[in-house]
């Protein structure tokens, strides 16, 4: 499955953003999906993913009552919302596949789309 991020740009801190995770090639709805994010100098860090059906979610700990993950799979689209954002959540935002997992493991996804720029200026 090809992945595509999308939706980033640049917000003043308290502000929101809607990034979007387009998918083509294959089924989209077999394929959970997470968003992971790094920014300068740091490691990659996981967001938020959802299952295959959306019903199932996982959220890091300092993302949980901010960022929202949702699907549409009618669109073969998964969508992460982020609210009162803050200049430490600027990141390149990247969103992957992966065939059954929701976790925080990178190396757990297989499919990588291009990443997002997302800007938060205090």
């Amino acid at each position: 499955v090809q992945l595509q991020a999308s939706g980033g740009g640049l917000v003043q801190a308290g502000g929101s953003l809607r990034l979007s995770c387009a998918a083509s090639g294959r089924t989209f709805s077999n394929y959970c999906i997470g968003w992971f994010r790094q920014a300068p100098g740091k490691e990659r860090e996981f967001v938020a993913a959802i299952g295959r059906s959306g019903i199932s979610t996982n959220y890091a700990d300092s993302m949980k009552g901010r960022f929202t993950i949702s699907r549409d799979n009618a669109k073969n689209t998964v969508y992460l919302q982020m609210n009162s954002l803050k200049p430490e959540d600027t990141a390149v935002y990247f969103c992957a596949a992966s065939a059954s997992y929701i976790g925080d493991g990178y190396d757990r996804y297989t499919s990588w789309g291009q990443g997002t720029l997302v800007t938060v200026s205090s």
